[in-house]
């Protein structure tokens, strides 16, 4: 016969198993739902090819866009906020294309500062050459041969992560400058949390290692990403609030991913050393 003792303690260790049963499917259930948010998430470039990465924050595809972060996105109506920039200067985005990296000629040592004149205002980023000279000295070539004059920011992020992308001649998401250069700066403190915070400005990539080529993202708020994308440079003030201006805007699709309903355009772009 069962004694009261016996039962309680058989009940309570039941209970006890659902608990754990229940915290494991709490687990599994966390589990994937981190799997898609850091493939949603993640902010990739299809370097010459088509799309970004399956399942990937991508341009291309936007079937898997930043909306997804959450478990059931609910599609809204795109934001019809006014264009607050100009019109942008005349003039086409170049064609030219490199087979290889330059090679690496910047002063590591030095501040570089990269300025971007855009239709919404000017944006400073201060480079970080010592911890990415890689990256820095890719810059300064690409800025000096015009590369990214008159070509558009082609993707503004506001749910989930918070970045404009830039830096694609195309303006599609695919485009780059014909080669890749390395990842660096990935065990940069900043990020080592697993977050982008606001005033970074980072290279975007293919999802693989050292698939990095011109496209680049401007983080406006704080934004959940893992460590995989180049920290390069931070933001100045100035450009933080040309950057609130242009998320204020919205983007097209209204569901968090989509080009900005401003006119982002980079009438011209140079590297100085300070």
């Amino acid at each position: 016969m069962v004694t009261k003792d016996q039962r309680r303690r058989q009940l309570a260790r039941e209970k006890f198993e659902r608990q754990q049963q229940r915290r494991a499917q709490e687990q599994r259930k966390g589990v994937r739902r981190n799997a898609i948010v850091a493939a949603v998430l993640a902010v990739v470039l299809a370097a010459g090819a088509t799309a970004w990465a399956a399942g990937a924050f991508s341009s291309d595809a936007k079937k898997d866009d930043a909306a997804a972060a959450s478990a059931s996105p609910t599609p809204a109506e795109p934001s019809k906020a006014p264009d607050p920039c100009a019109k942008p200067a005349a003039g086409d985005p170049g064609t030219e294309q490199w087979k290889k990296e330059p090679e690496v000629t910047i002063d590591s040592s030095a501040k570089y500062t990269f300025t971007l004149q855009t239709t919404c205002g000017d944006i400073a980023l201060n480079l970080d050459a010592k911890n990415a000279p890689h990256t820095v000295n890719s810059f300064a070539f690409l800025a000096g041969k015009g590369f990214f004059d008159h070509t558009k920011c082609h993707r503004l992020t506001t749910s989930g992560i918070y970045v404009l992308q830039c830096g694609d001649p195309t303006a599609q998401g695919s485009g780059g400058p014909g080669y890749t250069i390395p990842d660096e700066n990935l065990k940069a403190k900043e990020i080592a949390g697993g977050t982008y915070p606001a005033g970074t400005v980072a290279m975007a990539n293919t999802g693989q290692p050292h698939s990095g080529g011109s496209q680049f993202f401007l983080v406006y708020k704080d934004s959940p990403l893992p460590p995989s994308y180049t920290p390069f440079g931070t933001i100045a003030d100035s450009g933080m609030k040309v950057l609130e201006k242009i998320a204020a805007a919205g983007e097209s699709t209204g569901g968090g991913d989509g080009a900005p309903n401003a006119t982002v355009v980079i009438n011209k772009a140079s590297v100085k050393k300070s």
